[in-house]
């Protein structure tokens, strides 16, 4: 009996390589994003950062105003899933140094120009880690009011300025856009669209992953995003769309993910830690939003009470980010600055 059950679990093993780590049948192809040629001239007010960390780098972006005397306040800007520091941001850091704010933009590690392997490992722990040696960075420097900093962020960053505000007393202020804050409610706006089989073939992917790894095989990896009824991380309708658009003049973003990411402690429970901010929070929602929970927002605003000022927009996920609602946004941001940065 005991042989037996020997020969079945190593059959299992077997099977286990043979079908999950191995087969070349599980290989899935992104869709591509179409490129268009872009201006490639570098702003007047950019210039190029390299920042330590661990035994690799963070490569960003630093803009500064023209014309200054004393330090000045820091706007420090996260991109969302898979975002790279080439596509969305910059349209939001020239909008501040206009004001008179420098803006940070950077790529995380194993994404865009930075370094750290495997590339396109979504980490939210690492994610988060690469958020405060930025904040450190920006600290130390000659030109940056280090008691003036705020954080923004967006999509599935959304939660990244609040997790951090919570633990750093000195954030002046967090900017939180069409944020996905509880995974709970998420999860269940995709389980409602896609069924349990969606999940379960997340598991499968991101079993392939974590076992090749283990084996010092190359990555295993999923599409970032897709159009609906295709398989990839996001494919909600308009998800694939709003993708070619905002990506469409980057040259670093690539569609496809480590399976393994989805297996990954994503950092603590926005919901629990945002009882310990103690600065302004500026969150923007999309009411038609469809990639994360338009509800998603409510538990944290409601634990954050008068310190969450809530604007709500007729939208979906990705039309905050270009034309007329941009441009509403983008007042709605420069008037909190404002505030947070003159009290």
């Amino acid at each position: 009996m005991g042989v037996m059950i020997v020969i079945i679990v190593f059959g299992l093993i077997i099977g286990y390589l043979a079908v999950v780590i191995f087969s070349p049948f599980l290989t899935v192809d992104a869709e591509d994003i179409n490129r268009i040629s872009k201006d490639n001239s570098i702003p007047k007010y950019r210039q190029s950062i390299s920042i330590p960390i661990e035994d690799t780098f963070i490569s960003g972006w630093l803009y500064l105003p023209e014309d200054m005397v004393n330090p000045v306040s820091c706007v420090i800007l996260s991109n969302g899933f898979c975002g790279t520091k080439d596509a969305v941001l910059e349209d939001y850091a020239l909008r501040f140094i206009d004001v008179g704010v420098a803006a940070i933009t950077y790529d995380y590690r194993y994404f865009g120009e930075s370094g750290g392997e495997p590339r396109q490992l979504f980490n939210g722990i690492k994610q988060m880690e690469d958020l405060r040696t930025v904040i450190d960075y920006a600290r130390n420097q000659e030109k940056i009011d280090e008691n003036k900093i705020v954080l923004w962020s967006t999509s599935a960053a959304g939660r990244y300025g609040i997790i951090i505000a919570a633990e750093d007393k000195k954030i002046t202020g967090v900017i939180s856009q069409c944020p996905s804050l509880d995974h709970g409610k998420d999860d269940k706006l995709i389980l409602k669209r896609e069924g349990l089989g969606y999940f379960l073939n997340i598991f499968m992917h991101a079993q392939r992953d974590k076992g090749r790894s283990r084996l010092g095989l190359s990555s295993h990896f999923i599409p970032a995003v897709g159009k609906p009824g295709s398989f990839a991380l996001l494919n909600a309708p308009g998800a694939f769309e709003g993708y070619q658009s905002l990506m469409s003049e980057s040259e670093h973003f690539i569609n496809k993910i480590c399976g393994r990411s989805m297996l990954m402690m994503q950092g603590p429970d926005v919901t629990k830690v945002a009882i310990n901010v103690e600065c302004p929070v500026l969150m923007l929602v999309c009411e038609k939003d469809t990639t994360v929970s338009p509800d998603s927002y409510k538990g944290v605003a409601e634990i954050l009470g008068e310190k969450a000022t809530v604007i709500k927009y007729p939208v979906g996920h990705f039309d905050i980010y270009k034309g007329e609602i941009f441009e509403k946004v983008m007042d709605a941001q420069l008037i909190f600055l404002k505030r947070v940065l003159s009290e």
